[in-house]
């Protein structure tokens, strides 16, 4: 029974730790690149390591190819001399510096092929890791990409569908305004057709006789006679004996 409790409670943990990750998808691929840089660390150790062990058995050989090539031109220098058990015993040396030059060449080539398999399947593993970083990268900005698309296009139809709905405040806002409109106009209609244009037309005959009636009476004051109108005697107190036309270039410059 506590079993079953025990893994209902890691099945909770599960589900909410997927859903965190669902929703922190680079939170997830920083703590994986993180894992992998630690990775490359603790594998460089060991490559380090490695590359230590192929130095020293190259050290190693190095001695021991000189060694040889010593003890072979002391060998032959004693055996000239004829100091022959001198000679047997760095011939004796001799030999047992070549098997071991011989083991340790051996162990140098295979320790430094090993090395150059380690760096090539690191490498190979870090480019291959990277390519898949970049590529959940670029999955990552397309998704985003793809949802602020999809959120702005179940907004938009969101909008278009309540916008197309009856009683929408655009449509009441619509109905209110083309009412107003057709009032206004209305009110400008019954305006218009209560004036009554024979009144104006009379007070601007009223207007205009008026004008003339004015016009006539400077005309007499300064003995001026209007074009088409028959001339009349001045008063013979003002011993004038024949009276001025006024033609329509004088009433212009008068």
């Amino acid at each position: 029974m506590f079993s079953r409790i025990a893994n209902l409670i890691r099945g909770f943990f599960s589900l909410f730790i997927s859903g965190i990750e669902r929703k922190n998808p680079e939170a997830l691929l920083e703590v994986e690149k993180e894992n992998l840089r630690t990775q490359i660390a603790k594998y460089n150790e060991g490559l380090a390591s490695h590359a230590a062990l192929c130095e020293r058995l190259m050290s190693q050989v190095k001695r021991e190819d000189a060694e040889e090539r010593e003890l072979r031109a002391k060998t032959t220098a004693l055996l000239k001399a004829g100091q022959r058990d001198a000679a047997a015993q760095c011939a004796l040396r001799l030999q047992q510096i070549q098997r071991e030059l011989q083991e340790n060449r051996a162990q140098m080539e295979q320790a430094e092929k090993t090395y150059q398999e380690l760096v090539r399947a690191r490498d190979v593993t870090i480019k291959t890791a990277q390519k898949k970083i970049e590529g959940l990268k670029y999955m990552i900005n397309d998704m985003k990409i793809k949802q602020a698309v999809a959120d702005m296009t179940e907004m938009a139809t969101g909008m278009i569908g309540s916008i197309g709905g009856s009683g929408d405040t655009l449509n009441r806002l619509e109905e209110m305004v083309g009412e107003e409109r057709d009032k206004a106009a209305g009110r400008a209609r019954v305006a218009t057709d209560s004036l009554d244009f024979n009144d104006v037309k009379l007070k601007e005959t009223e207007q205009n006789a008026l004008a003339d009636q004015a016009l006539a009476e400077f005309a007499a004051k300064e003995g001026i006679v209007l074009e088409g109108e028959p001339a009349a005697a001045k008063p013979a107190a003002e011993g004038a004996s024949t009276a001025k036309v006024m033609g329509p270039a004088e009433q212009s410059s008068g």
